[in-house]
């Protein structure tokens, strides 16, 4: 199971995102980070594998490309969300595997079928599927008729509060889709990616933990728990 090191950019800086309130992000200067500045962040912590959030462009406003490049570039793989809102948006930066999220992707579920490449980020709040109000499951079994590689759960709600996950939940989640299943948001620690493991899926999407000490560094440096 691959664990991918989460940087949410905005403003040209690494913050720390909580519960999806964005206008309340800070830059990330605590923990293990040594600097906010991207760059400098992500080589001093130097992740195996690394999932971007360009709250910039997912916010509709300038992406930050350069910045997604030269993060890019230190780590075997980058999924990048920046809030694609037509298949053409998700080829824009070359070398990162594209994150379709259905926050921003399509106005009508069956408009994800035009997306042909990259991950599906299945986004959650309170629950349900942002925007239109499903439950997770049900879009799990839309998504496995989509030419997607694979899914991510992000509990938008859930990121940066280390509240745990549940493994009642987890499974009906696997069970619901049969190729490769990502998770982010939430994950407290340790326990919650052995639990993970346990529940079939191939990811975790951590940062928060991995600054509280939870989860150890040298794992994310590795890509996998030991």
């Amino acid at each position: 199971m691959e664990l991918i090191l989460a940087v949410d950019l905005a403003g040209g800086l690494v913050v720390h995102g909580k519960s999806g309130d964005r206008a309340g992000y800070r830059p990330l200067t605590w923990g293990i980070a040594p600097s906010a500045e991207p760059e400098a962040y992500v080589s001093a912590l130097q992740p195996r594998f690394l999932y971007i959030a360009d709250l910039e462009s997912i916010q509709g406003r300038t992406p930050q490309d350069n910045l997604v490049r030269q993060c890019a570039a230190r780590v075997e793989r980058c999924y990048l969300d920046r809030g694609c809102r037509s298949p053409a948006e998700c080829t824009a930066v070359v070398g990162v595997t594209p994150v379709v999220g259905t926050e921003t992707a399509a106005r009508a579920i069956e408009d994800l079928a035009a997306y042909e490449a990259g991950y599906l980020s299945i986004d959650i709040k309170g629950g349900r599927v942002l925007p239109w109000g499903i439950q997770p499951a049900e879009m799990l079994r839309h998504a496995s008729a989509l030419s997607f590689e694979g899914c991510i759960i992000l509990n938008i709600g859930a990121v940066g509060t280390e509240r745990g996950l549940v493994r009642e939940d987890l499974e009906e989640m696997r069970a619901c889709y049969p190729g490769r299943l990502l998770y982010g948001g939430g994950v407290a620690g340790v326990d919650d990616i052995h639990l993970l493991d346990d529940t079939g899926f191939d990811g975790a999407i951590i940062a928060t933990a991995v600054h509280h000490g939870t989860v150890p560094l040298e794992w994310v440096r590795r890509g996998y728990p030991c």
